[in-house]
């Protein structure tokens, strides 16, 4: 049965981004994983076919869509094989953009916004640094204006999209005195003097995204790449774009589970012992049952909130449940289709060890468990 918040129109699109995705990226998912990167061509192709702006306005080559056509392509990324191809797409779509289409000058919105959607500038969310994650008021990176620039100093780590990217969402401290109020978010070039590509970091998997750590050293930055031109708002630009980023990877975490389980029945109906497949087995059947369960589960807080969005609502306790419970229930299922599979799913040649590694970091990503944990209680009143 179709769920309600879905329109004809959007199950077209969800046709289209699965023919994209089964013609286009997974006959060479393999191949990418094994790589270590996958083509920037993947960013433009997705510019090409209007993928990258659907929920962004025509005027800046985006497609006008509405919150629902964001969701509807992340959950058809994550039927690709890899998380990694989600996650990077996610990125450019829900993570390093929001807070620049939303708050962002339309100079700005000229310059970066545009090509990104056009897929032909690749962007990157520079957030964490080695001594600041989710706290994010503590960051060290501090940007101090001289003249009609700001001069950039610091370090970022965990940079997805960082060594291909063109540019950053960049949260700098512009005045280190007033903590979260004096957080900035700045767009910065990467091909700027002092910007430098520390490392290319390895991963335990989304093998295929690159991940930087950046050196960031007397970073000359135009007042113009200011996000809203007034320095102090980053702190509350970035929470709300942290709310797209959850339920973006919400979502991918939603098509990778339906992908891994749907292939792992098809495993269970052709892998026999005792002289018959082991989805005749009750032991097996009982677990694909409490997995198909789960996920239907997951998948029904995630199109609530989805759809309260949709209707003009900001339930951020919300958005936090169904970002840390999708993720959750993704590697529980995860988990059940690896033993599942036996021997089997702990070889590469099986997609699903792959899905196991990937699944891992959306319980990291965009707020650990913890954190989420920490917004849900403090929106029940539960601590200060």
């Amino acid at each position: 049965m179709a769920n309600p918040i879905f329109t004809p129109e959007h199950e077209a699109l969800r046709a289209s981004i699965r023919t994209y995705v089964s013609k286009e990226i997974e006959p060479f998912v393999d191949e990418w994983e094994a790589d270590g990167f996958f083509p920037d061509s993947v960013f433009r192709r997705c510019g090409e076919l209007g993928f990258l702006g659907l929920h962004y306005p025509e005027k800046w080559g985006g497609s006008g869509g509405d919150f629902t056509t964001g969701i509807v392509l992340m959950e058809e990324l994550g039927r690709a094989g890899c998380g990694a191809i989600s996650m990077a797409i996610g990125v450019q779509t829900h993570m390093a953009t929001p807070a620049l289409a939303e708050f962002g000058t339309d100079d700005q919105r000229e310059r970066y916004l545009r090509p990104a959607i056009a897929g032909t500038k690749i962007c990157a969310v520079a957030i964490t640094e080695p001594d600041a994650g989710s706290d994010v008021a503590s960051i060290k990176t501090r940007a101090v204006r001289d003249g009609d620039e700001w001069i950039v100093d610091g370090a970022k780590t965990y940079i997805t999209n960082g060594v291909r990217a063109d540019f950053l969402t960049c949260v700098v401290k512009t005045d280190p005195s007033q903590g979260a109020r004096g957080v900035s978010l700045m767009l910065i070039d990467t091909d700027l003097e002092g910007v430098t590509v520390s490392r290319n970091l390895k991963k335990l998997g989304m093998k295929s995204s690159d991940t930087a750590e950046f050196s960031l050293v007397g970073v000359r930055v135009p007042n113009d790449n200011l996000i809203g031109l007034v320095p102090g708002q980053g702190f509350a630009q970035l929470m709300w774009q942290l709310q797209y980023e959850r339920l973006a990877g919400a979502a991918a975490g939603i098509g990778q589970a339906d992908d891994i389980l749907a292939e792992t029945i098809e495993f269970a109906r052709n892998r026999e012992t005792f002289g018959r497949p082991i989805a005749q087995h009750q032991v097996i059947a009982h677990k694909i049952a409490d997995a198909a369960t789960e996920l239907e589960a997951a998948r029904a807080l995630l199109y609530s909130v989805v759809w309260r969005i949709q209707n003009g609502e900001y339930p951020v306790a919300e958005i936090s449940m169904a970002k840390k419970y999708v993720a959750q229930v993704q590697n529980r299922v995860a988990d059940v289709c690896l033993q599942i599979h036996g021997g089997a799913g702990y070889m590469d040649e099986y997609r699903v060890s792959r899905q196991f590694r990937d699944a891992r970091l959306w319980r990291i990503g965009a707020g650990t468990d913890e954190v989420m944990n920490e917004v849900i209680a403090k929106r029940l009143g539960l601590s200060s």
